[in-house]
């Protein structure tokens, strides 16, 4: 018995086609029983699936360093024209400092001066902790 070089599938002596694939095979070309084995169908699918999911990979800033999805120039402008009410906070996704801003006015303004300084040096991050350094919307 012989079996397909392309996918693995047994061929009769003699055939030159493989049923399964379609692949055009001489005698030459297919292997014998004792040298190929049927292919490992779980490796298979564990290939097909390590290499065909879609990218979930964080974006990268200029110096290729993992950074926050969110616009650093969106959070600035909001943190500068309605910080007091904490908006910026709530865009990065940090809910909970967001509700002390909106209660709090902005921790009597004097925090939302240190965080437009903060996401002017690129020191400011998101819930996740990435820092948000990107200045793309």
């Amino acid at each position: 018995m012989n079996y397909c070089p392309n996918c693995g599938t047994a061929m009769t002596d003699g055939q030159r086609f493989c049923t399964n694939c379609g692949y055009s095979a001489t005698a030459n070309q297919t292997y014998q029983q004792q040298q190929y084995q049927q292919p490992n169908q779980q490796y298979n699918q564990q290939n097909y699936q390590q290499y065909n999911q879609p990218n979930t990979q964080p974006p990268y800033n200029q110096a290729n360093a993992v950074c926050s999805p969110k616009s650093r120039l969106a959070a600035i402008l909001l943190a500068a024209f309605v910080g007091y009410f904490g908006v910026h906070r709530f865009y990065v996704g940090k809910i909970g400092t967001g509700i002390v801003w909106v209660l709090t006015f902005g921790c009597f303004g004097i925090g939302v001066l240190v965080d437009i300084i903060m996401i002017a040096c690129g020191s400011f991050t998101d819930n996740d902790g990435l820092p948000v350094t990107d200045w793309q919307i």
